[in-house]
């Protein structure tokens, strides 16, 4: 027995030897091109910066980022995914962007038990029936975004809403959440659209139906190229003054209002982050990014700059050991702390994010556009739709 377990212990003590001094591999499948490359690139910098801030290196062991481009297309996000487990080695993954990327690269992860850091997919599945203990969503679920505002717009008075949003997975899964919660509150959605996600260019034929219609208010989903092209459309239609803009945040992202300009003031928004937000962490942070990349940090460059301190904080737990994946994950559960977009924790039911959720309105004031922080909703946790870990 002695022998047994002397070499048992022999055994660990050889394997974390072996790993003092290699780099822990963070395997990192993001859209580096197409319309949603600009949120690649902040979720990215936004890790680095926390690598920059809380330790890139543990236990002698250096962190470093291994990035693979998604191309937004399942097949590659998932093909890349498997040449950075089965080819690069890596330790644990984070990625992707597109909910249905996202929903590809689940049960590859889930069966190979690789700890995948979801840093902005919201993909209701993902956290609900179709949970791993593998996988981990550190920005938010499609519902947890969108929930908020069916009951909150009631209370300000609307009593018809019109949906649109692009026609895949998180479009459909975020119009379903404030369709529910604004209907339950008593109110009536009128119509909805789902217009092609990468073929959209010319948003007149669906802009003219909810002119028609004349619901209280239009409630959007659009990000990328897609989120500047509709709010200018919508500015140029003449709708603004007729019909109130509301919907997810993203539509008016740091990323995307100077572009956009005037035409994005008016719209009012619910969004895991704003860099408005009056905290002393926020304003650190915002410094701390703008002294390195020299621009205003969006939500995106907040989810990464937390999965990034996530993965620091749970590295310290292990002591930089990553051989035991399960241990690691259980570090995870184990981190909290308040971040720019205030207090952070995973849900160990779910693997979701609790977080607070804003509800804000886009302002110009002389020439600027600034988003202002109107309500909050503190602490939303998703209830385990169907998770069983």
């Amino acid at each position: 027995m002695r022998s047994c377990c002397f070499a048992s212990i022999l055994g660990i003590g050889l394997s974390m030897a072996a790993q003092a001094g290699e780099d822990i591999k963070v395997g990192v499948v993001l859209p580096y091109s197409g319309v949603y490359a600009s949120l690649g690139a902040d979720i990215t910098d936004g890790m680095q910066l926390a690598l920059d801030l809380y330790g890139s290196e543990i236990a002698g062991r250096k962190i470093v980022l291994i990035t693979e481009d998604s191309e937004v297309k399942p097949n590659v996000g998932l093909t890349k995914t498997k040449k950075l487990v089965f080819q690069d080695k890596v330790d644990l993954l984070v990625g992707p962007v597109a909910s249905n990327v996202a929903g590809a690269m689940r049960d590859f992860v889930h069966n190979a038990k690789m700890p995948l850091i979801i840093p902005n997919a919201g993909n209701n599945l993902l956290t609900g029936e179709k949970c791993s203990p593998w996988v981990i969503r550190t920005s938010f679920s499609n519902d947890q975004i969108n929930r908020v505002m069916g009951p909150w717009l009631y209370e300000q008075g609307h009593r018809t809403l019109y949906l649109m949003a692009p026609d895949y997975a998180a479009g459909h899964q975020m119009m379903a959440a404030v369709r529910r919660g604004f209907t339950e509150a008593g109110g009536e959605v009128l119509g909805e659209e789902y217009p092609p996600l990468r073929e959209t260019k010319d948003f007149a034929p669906y802009l003219a139906k909810v002119k028609a219609i004349r619901p209280d208010a239009l409630y959007v989903f659009f990000a990328g190229g897609l989120a500047i092209q509709f709010v200018k459309q919508y500015h140029e239609f003449g709708l603004k003054a007729e019909i109130p803009l509301t919907g997810a945040g993203w539509l008016t992202s740091p990323l995307f209002l100077p572009a956009q300009g005037s035409a994005a003031a008016g719209f009012i928004g619910a969004l895991n982050y704003v860099p408005t937000i009056d905290s002393d962490e926020n304003r650190e942070f915002q410094f701390a990014f703008n002294e390195k990349y020299k621009r205003i940090a969006s939500e995106f460059t907040v989810q990464g700059f937390d999965t990034g301190r996530l993965i620091v904080e749970a590295l310290k737990i292990t002591g930089g050991e990553t051989a035991d994946k399960a241990a690691f994950v259980r570090a995870i559960h184990a981190v909290e702390f308040t971040g720019p977009r205030g207090p952070f924790r995973i849900d160990p039911l779910t693997n979701n994010v609790i977080q607070d959720i804003y509800i804000f309105e886009t302002r110009q004031g002389g020439y600027n556009i600034r988003h202002v922080v109107i309500d909050k909703i503190a602490d939303v946790q998703d209830p385990p739709n169907g998770c069983v870990m």
